[in-house]
């Protein structure tokens, strides 16, 4: 693994929230997309199989997407941690309206960053550094939150449906790491502690 110089500091977590269950709601072709099972908790128990979050009373809810979860989203391993970015929420904002507050796209991670960033940027992967321990947990295999028709929808007209021509445009917004990225927590045996202030780091 690199070590700290051959990287350079993008922001600081500012959020942190585990999905104990899907975002899309109902059956096809009424389901729809609604963030209010999202939890924002105190840390992060990260691992290659996923993520547990813990909250303030140190009770444990594992995330969907985690491996050990009954009813598990986790496509072979690949999107078991999932990290957005305060600029695309800014920028979906921008284009979409206020609806779209910070965390609603359900990102394990959401980094405090003054740009916005694209699958080339995030190429070689990310780190982050744990100060509890010092620890840098590497995030490999980075790949695009592509957007569901359920989220386009929520994201353009607050749930109600968008004609064809709308929806395509509105996916296309989206696909290009708008929604963010999933990756995994490659260099890691056990558990580590992810706190709100953590540095993250693209990889050089």
């Amino acid at each position: 693994m690199r070590n700290i110089s051959e990287m350079y500091e993008i922001g600081r977590i500012k959020r942190l929230q585990v999905q104990p269950s899907s975002l899309k709601v109902g059956q096809k072709p009424s389901r729809y997309y609604d963030p209010s099972p999202l939890i924002t908790v105190d840390h992060l128990l990260v691992s290659a199989k996923g993520v547990i979050g813990v909250k303030e009373d140190g009770s444990q809810v594992i995330d969907v997407h985690h491996l050990d979860h009954p009813k598990s989203h986790n496509l072979d391993g690949v999107n078991g941690l999932s990290i957005g970015f305060t600029s695309h929420y800014a920028a979906m904002r921008s284009r979409f309206g206020q609806h779209m507050v910070d965390g609603c796209a359900g990102e394990n991670i959401l980094v405090e960053v003054d740009r916005e960033y694209t699958p080339a940027d995030l190429r070689n992967g990310m780190a982050i550094q744990s100060p509890d321990t010092g620890q840098i947990v590497y995030l490999t295999d980075i790949v695009l939150a592509a957007p569901c028709v359920e989220f386009s929808h929520f994201t353009a007209n607050s749930g109600m449906s968008l004609p064809n021509s709308k929806l395509r445009e509105t996916m296309q917004f989206l696909d290009r790491g708008m929604r963010g990225f999933y990756a995994t927590a490659s260099n890691i045996e056990n558990q580590v502690a992810i706190r709100v202030g953590n540095r993250v780091f693209a990889v050089g």
